[in-house]
């Protein structure tokens, strides 16, 4: 029985679907086995451990030998006896154990009797801890490595001996340790660990499982076991630390070091053994601090180990399966989101893992990940590719929506199916390119007037706007004019794509080459001062032959008309603002020279006020574009709390010229819905008004009142004067863009004439108006009226 073709199809999907994924899943294994692709897992190595940071533990403190002390004691090396008064001195305060992180193979040289005090100093010192630890060093003197142990007297002295071995990986990073090397079976532990061994009940042990031995058995090899990852606590500097020298001279108290784990060693950078860390970014870290690290980890109890290879191959291969299987139930948008949530899902558990101490290697599942959704959508591309060549030979066998020319068709050999879908493709293609064609010619649905034209450029066609338009101009019948005849009366053509100078002729709307050279339109104006941007588009058939032209007239007044108010207002600006950059640069020119110069508090007198100027210029422009542009955030405000803000705001002005201001606010609420930043600055700005152009000993007075009108109750607060008030000549122009009002018998005051345009435009953003009495000798009364909130 044969299936139906819908059953067909899906019995191949899911073939092709188990196929692709036992592809994606052994893929994603044999990455996962290999436990970590290189440099690209470190990466993410280091930066998850960079977030991991802990608190760094009190009871472990640096001594180091940093710059500061070598400018205060000498050149490097030092003295035995310098190091030996230092563990005396730490020896008082009873530290839990001391790490003297110095290497120490060879003896002081002796002095003329060839006694070594030095020497002879620091080995008692150290008997007398008890509790020092000293490194070994791994030499390599051209026979293989040896063990480069201190002198004899320092090797019994020491309370144990410990390597300072790190593990360098391949990129330079320290990211492990062995907690153990050795050679010819005999084996150190690493030098926090001894440390820790210092300390006494609590002593940290070796975490972790072993691992496997590193290094050849055979004789002299040197031998490594117990690698451990180390779980920093933090980058340099995270350990407290105290210069060398101050704990010499005694700056540094005995129980500062009382109970602690106290590591000697170098940080100078011109001397210290410095490593890249996970934790460093791009500075390096000093041996001792590494080693603070792993001592603070090995105290903690934290350590970090590796996942075994077949954990990290099942870390990659369940997203991937997952992924797989959403890609088989659920929609490609859903797929997607899903593939995304599992990629940062795997992040996020590589970084629980490796907070728990155990790292996977996330890039093998990454890997995996990223490769299903572009493989199964490619799978997904070809069948649907193959659906639509289906379906475009029924699209064939469909009713035409458009009339086409019959063509007698030729006899055509006997073809395959690729073929017949091919052709009936460029079909369904041809009939698609007559169909965007004729919705084109549809001119009465386009927003801007439009012409259809012969090649020759007899009007054929004119949408309703056109005919309008032209009727505008006196010109009633448009069909059956000549093209260039309609523009002759228009002044200036210019395309946008040519240089002033280069002259246009209307002609060239109608030569194709002329038209590509300036595809973006010609720019005019009409006889009624209208800017007009005229379009010319070639009309091909389907075949591609030029049959005729669509020409299209956008009226662009509307954005002339605000670029040209942008250019006045940036011709205002760049005055404004020069003139006040210009008077501190004079004044800084009068200042160089001795003969010419101001005193100091007139020169500093000028340069604020200039700069002042400038300042409060763009603070308007700010205040003004705020209000016309942004979005206004209500809330519900009472308007004298408004009100006490804005007076508060404007005291100290109205104090400086001995003017009172006076709040007449009757005992009850004037509740309005307002962006209170907004409406505060427009109080401040009236106060501001009244003040600058009130005499010395004046009043300014501010109500608040509640005003009955038809639709709604509204809130009216006004702002009185006793000032010099307005002309009437003067009056009409203060909603006016940068326009201040002066009189001869007036002071002069500076401004730029934008304030009260921007209480106007904020206070009619708010539903409200603007008003205004004024009489000159008497003052001016301004008041604002805003809706009031309903209770």
């Amino acid at each position: 029985m044969r299936l139906p073709a819908f059953n067909l199809t899906r019995h191949i999907a899911l073939r092709e679907w188990l196929v692709l994924s036992l592809i994606v899943l052994v893929a994603a294994a044999c990455l996962g086995w290999q436990n970590g692709l290189g440099r690209l897992d470190q990466t993410f190595y280091d930066r998850l451990v960079q977030t991991q940071t802990r608190p760094a533990r009190s009871d472990i403190v640096i001594v180091a030998i940093d710059d500061y002390s070598l400018a205060q004691l000498g050149r490097w090396p030092w003295p035995r006896g310098v190091h030996a008064d230092m563990l005396k001195r730490l020896n008082r305060a009873q530290p839990r154990a001391v790490g003297l992180d110095l290497i120490l193979t060879e003896p002081e040289r002796a002095d003329a009797s060839g006694a070594r005090p030095g020497d002879l100093a620091l080995a008692q010192a150290l008997r007398e801890s008890k509790r020092t630890v000293l490194p070994i060093a791994m030499q390599n003197a051209g026979a293989g490595l040896a063990v480069g142990l201190p002198i004899p007297e320092f090797e019994k002295a020491a309370a144990a001996l410990a390597h300072i071995n790190l593990e360098i990986d391949p990129d330079g990073v320290v990211r492990s340790v062995f907690l153990r090397e050795g050679q010819n079976n005999a084996w150190w532990p690493q030098f926090a660990l001894a440390l820790s061994g210092q300390g006494g009940p609590g002593a940290a042990a070796i975490p972790g499982s072993r691992a496997e031995r590193q290094g050849a058995t055979s004789a002299n090899a040197w031998q490594r076991d117990y690698q451990m990852h180390i779980p920093y606590s933090g980058g340099s500097g995270h350990f407290k630390s105290v210069p060398f020298v101050s704990v010499l001279r005694g700056e540094v108290p005995d129980f500062f070091f009382s109970d602690k784990y106290v590591l000697i060693g170098v940080t100078a950078g011109g001397l210290s053994d410095q490593y890249p860390t996970p934790m460093a970014g791009n500075t390096s870290m000093s041996g001792v601090e590494i080693h603070a690290n792993i001592l603070a980890s090995l105290l903690n109890g934290e350590s970090i180990a590796i996942a075994k290879p077949w954990q990290t191959a099942l870390f990659a291969v369940v997203p991937a399966l997952l992924a797989m299987l959403a890609y088989l139930f659920f929609t490609p948008r859903v797929s997607l989101l899903m593939n995304a949530a599992l990629f940062a899902l795997i992040v996020v558990a590589s970084d629980y893992a490796l907070r728990a101490g155990v790292w996977i290697a996330p890039s093998a599942a990454l890997i995996a990940l990223l490769l299903t959704y572009p493989l199964w959508s490619w799978r997904r591309l070809e069948a649907a590719i193959a659906y639509l060549g289906q379906e475009f030979i029924r699209l064939d066998r469909e009713p035409h929506l458009l009339p086409e020319l019959v063509v007698e068709r030729e006899t055509q050999p006997i073809q395959d199916l690729l073929a017949r879908r091919i052709q009936a493709m460029e079909k369904a293609a041809r009939r698609v390119r007559d169909l965007r064609q004729f919705i084109s010619d549809n001119l009465d649905s386009l927003p801007d007037a439009t012409l259809v034209c012969t090649v020759d450029g007899d009007v054929l066609l004119a949408n309703r706007i056109a005919i309008g338009y032209f009727q505008s101009l006196g010109v009633h019948d448009v069909t059956d004019s000549l093209l260039p005849y309609l523009f002759s009366g228009m002044k200036s053509p210019q395309p946008l794509d040519q240089a002033a100078q280069e002259k246009f002729n209307w002609w060239d709307l109608l030569d194709v080459q002329k038209v590509e050279i300036h595809p973006h339109g010609i720019e005019v104006r009409d006889e009624q001062e209208r800017d007009l941007l005229v379009k010319s588009a070639a009309c091909h058939s389907a075949q591609n032959v030029l049959t005729g032209w669509i020409v299209s007239i956008a009226d662009i007044s509307v954005i002339r008309s605000a670029e040209r108010s942008r250019d006045e207002t940036l011709r205002f600006i760049s005055h404004d603002m020069r003139a006040p950059q210009s008077s501190i640069l004079a004044l800084l020119e009068m200042q160089r020279d001795p003969e010419m110069a101001l005193p100091l508090e007139e020169f500093f007198t000028r340069v604020e006020k200039a700069s002042r100027k400038t300042l409060d210029l763009a603070d308007n422009f700010v205040q003004l574009a705020r209000a016309e542009s942004q979005e206004y955030r209500l809330e519900e405000v009472d308007m004298q709390d408004v009100l006490l803000d804005a007076i508060d705001e404007m005291w100290a002005q109205a104090h400086a010229k001995r003017i009172d201001i006076v709040a007449e606010i009757p005992e009850q609420e004037f509740v309005v819905q307002i962006d209170r930043p907004l409406m505060t600055r427009v109080v401040i700005n009236l106060l501001s008004n009244a003040i600058k152009y009130s005499a010395e000993n004046t009043r300014v007075t501010c109500s608040l009142r509640l005003q009955a009108e038809i639709a709604h109750p509204m809130v009216v607060l006004a702002v009185a004067d006793q000032g010099h008030g307005i002309a009437q000549t003067d009056q009409i122009k203060l909603f006016r863009r940068f326009q201040r009002i002066h009189a001869a018998d007036q002071p002069r005051q500076d401004g730029v004439g934008l304030g009260l345009v921007f209480v106007k435009t904020v206070v009619e953003r708010h539903q409200g108006y603007i008003g205004f009495t004024s009489k000159v000798g008497e003052g001016t009364t301004f008041s604002i009226t805003l809706p009031a909130l309903k209770g």
